[in-house]
């Protein structure tokens, strides 16, 4: 049986938190974040003793019009750098490359060029060889570089071991657990936790967890996996995700009780910018349309509809739910 790693009182090392804000935030306004919004955030990750900062993805200008969303869906060397600088602190710069969606053998600067530290290949299960092409050769310019399996609430247990044994004979660094639809309870989260660990841990890789709060429990679930040996732990301020949202940093960095994290700076961030932009009219978190897509399993595409057009007919949103399950 898998042992607990530590306790609620001891400081684990091995633990990194990632701050995802303007990449899965990015998602509730189309990328559409001041610069002075991202610096400000990266201040506070930087005072808040964060360890990765997440800047968006780096999606193909083939695929999608620049003109349709804000700069952080395609993360640009030169923007980046008008944000960080050299980016002379301790945390590290991330950003989220998706399969079939990126042009990474155009997109990308060696390492030795790139202000960029380490990029998140995120996958579907079925895409798993083309994931691992893209985490070695990224990994082949200098790149830390992790593989998230999306929707991994959806596969079998076979099909997450072969997707395990695949990725783990790669270069890649660390293997995320991606709770994409807030479908996951602690006791399954934990349950599909050892899974990743036992197949990483053999092979030198550590593992990652990301959470979206449907139910109320991506705290919680990150939590838990984090008990067992999951070191990699994403988080978002104030929330702020796709749909219902992710872990909210304040809350995670609240608990860990290594004291290199603080709360103060992300605070103030939070008192200055997130509440204004919430109350601006950008909208995510928790709320009964995403709670039922949770429960089902299944993509919060018709829950995110339902918010946009204002609906609040609960009952006939889940009844059309249930009767197209």
């Amino acid at each position: 049986m898998a042992q607990r790693k530590g306790n609620l009182m001891s400081v684990r090392k091995d633990v990194k938190v990632l701050d995802a804000t303007i990449r899965d935030g990015g998602l509730c306004n189309n990328f559409d974040f001041t610069d002075e919004f991202v610096t400000e955030l990266y201040k506070a990750n930087v005072k808040s003793g964060i360890d990765y900062m997440e800047f968006g993805y780096k999606a193909s200008k083939n695929l999608f019009k620049t003109s349709d969303f804000g700069k952080w869906k395609f993360c640009d060397e030169e923007d980046i750098r008008n944000i960080v600088g050299d980016n002379v602190s301790d945390m590290k710069i991330a950003v989220m490359a998706d399969v079939g969606r990126c042009d990474y053998k155009a997109d990308f600067l060696p390492k030795s060029e790139s202000v960029i530290d380490m990029i998140r290949v995120a996958c579907y299960i079925h895409q798993i060889p083309a994931a691992v092409e893209m985490i070695d050769y990224f990994h082949e310019l200098g790149y830390e570089t992790t593989c998230n399996i999306m929707a991994i609430s959806q596969a079998n247990l076979n099909q997450v071991q072969e997707a395990l044994e695949m990725i783990v004979e790669s270069s890649v660094d660390v293997i995320y657990l991606v709770d994409s639809y807030g479908s996951l309870y602690p006791e399954n989260a934990a349950d599909l936790a050892k899974v990743y660990l036992e197949a990483a841990e053999k092979n030198g890789k550590k593992v990652g967890f990301h959470g979206h709060n449907n139910q109320n429990l991506a705290f919680a679930n990150t939590i838990e996996t984090l008990s067992y040996g999951v070191s990699y732990l994403d988080a978002t301020a104030m929330g702020m995700g796709r749909g219902a949202g992710n872990c909210a940093s304040e809350l995670l960095l609240g608990f860990l009780k290594n004291p290199k994290y603080s709360l103060y700076g992300l605070l103030e961030f939070i008192e200055r910018y997130m509440i204004p932009l919430k109350n601006s009219g950008v909208v995510w978190g928790y709320d009964l349309q995403y709670l039922f897509t949770g429960q089902l399993n299944r993509h919060p595409r018709e829950a995110m509809n339902f918010t946009a057009d204002g609906r609040s007919d609960y009952c006939e949103f889940y009844k059309g739910l249930l009767e197209n399950f």
